[in-house]
């Protein structure tokens, strides 16, 4: 029988104007399924023009400058439709859903649909369940005394993923995917007998130990920032923009 890591996944990614999941738009994304290790990745890309400045620091990072995307990206509202329309079709084939940092992505993707469609993402799942696979949460739970730092380049290194054009939305969604299924090997004697389904709850628990810790270590540092619990999805706040 074959094992979830050896199978059929997606993974989806975002590149944005920032940081702040609350007022930062998504300015690309992509969407990656492989059917097996190995295959062939069929990739969506879109590209956004987020109408609002895309400042020079996430310029910086993704490549993507704000003149680009006016002459390029398309409108929001029906990229955020056909993102958010994927997505649960993978959920309806019961491919398991790759985003490295998910309550950040996930939470940006649902947050442009509450702007831009009068929507959200959980509407989407009301009827077939999404099941992530978060490899950043994975790994912190799986291997949680390592020391080192654990973005996604690092644990591309850590894995022996190789990962090329970092910072593009489809190039870091397969290396992201990438890590899931080494991850799958090395701890298979800790993940085989479970299912995409039960990884979903546990990594629930595991990611609110692991912001509560990260907590705890800010408050002992003298730092008033917050850390949420919730994952793979924040829940909307009353301001939120």
């Amino acid at each position: 029988m074959t094992t979830w890591y050896e199978g059929p996944l997606a993974a989806f990614d975002t590149e944005t104007t920032g940081v702040d999941v609350e007022t930062d738009r998504i300015v690309s994304a992509a969407v990656v399924v492989q059917d097996a290790p190995g295959t062939r990745p069929r990739v969506t890309r879109w590209l956004v023009n987020p109408g609002v400045p895309v400042p020079e620091a996430a310029t910086a990072v993704h490549g993507l400058t704000e003149e680009h995307l006016q002459r390029n990206g398309r409108w929001p509202a029906p990229v955020m439709y056909e993102i958010a329309e994927q997505l649960a079709e993978h959920a309806a084939l019961g491919r398991p859903l790759v985003v490295m940092n998910a309550p950040f992505d996930l939470t940006l993707l649902d947050r442009e649909l509450r702007r831009h469609r009068a929507s959200s993402l959980d509407r989407w799942f009301e009827s077939v369940p999404l099941r992530v696979l978060d490899p950043r949460v994975l790994d912190k739970h799986l291997d949680r005394y390592r020391k080192g730092r654990r973005t996604l380049t690092d644990l591309c290194a850590h894995y022996a993923v190789t990962l090329q054009d970092a910072h593009d939305a489809a190039a870091d969604a397969l290396a992201a995917m990438e890590v899931v299924r080494a991850l799958g090997r090395r701890f298979a004697a800790r993940l085989e007998r479970l299912s995409p389904a039960d990884l979903h709850t546990l990594q629930a628990n595991w990611h609110a130990a692991q912001a509560r810790g990260l907590q705890a270590w800010f408050a002992r540092s003298g730092s008033d920032e917050v850390v949420s619990t919730e994952w793979p999805l924040r829940p909307e706040l009353p301001a939120a923009a």
